[in-house]
């Protein structure tokens, strides 16, 4: 079954940050694909870095690895935050995740909350996944 997450009206779904230590596969509309860089994920949504900007609006395949597993899902691209010398910050919303990859996405959030509420950082010891 898939599910299609939804933002709490009252306040935001938690981030993680990720600094450049994950890396995603994007499939665009028009099948081409690209590369990003996480810098920051959440059950909703997350921020890339990417070496262009992708246009607004636009519905794109996201794939990314965790400590569970892989995570691949329908998301749609936001506006542009700002450009970096690496290319441009730019967030996007998950639209649809089927069950298994939902289940995976929150696990890993779960686990990298729980390390950092211990003190410990899980980027620094498995870099590329969250």
């Amino acid at each position: 079954m898939t599910h299609f997450p939804q933002p709490h009206s009252s306040r935001r779904a938690a981030r993680v940050q990720l600094g450049e230590s994950v890396l995603a596969a994007i499939r665009l509309e028009d099948g081409r694909r690209t590369k990003a860089k996480l810098q920051s994920i959440s059950a909703t949504g997350g921020l890339l870095q990417l070496p262009r900007a992708l246009g607004s609006g636009a519905f794109v395949e996201l794939a990314f690895q965790t400590h569970s597993g892989p995570v691949h899902g329908m998301a749609e691209i936001l506006s542009p935050m700002r450009k970096t010398t690496a290319g441009v910050l730019q967030p996007f919303r998950f639209v649809a995740l089927e069950d298994d990859d939902n289940r995976r996405l929150r696990t890993s959030l779960d686990h990298v909350a729980d390390r950092s509420w211990l003190g410990k950082s899980s980027l620094l010891n498995v870099p590329r996944t969250i």
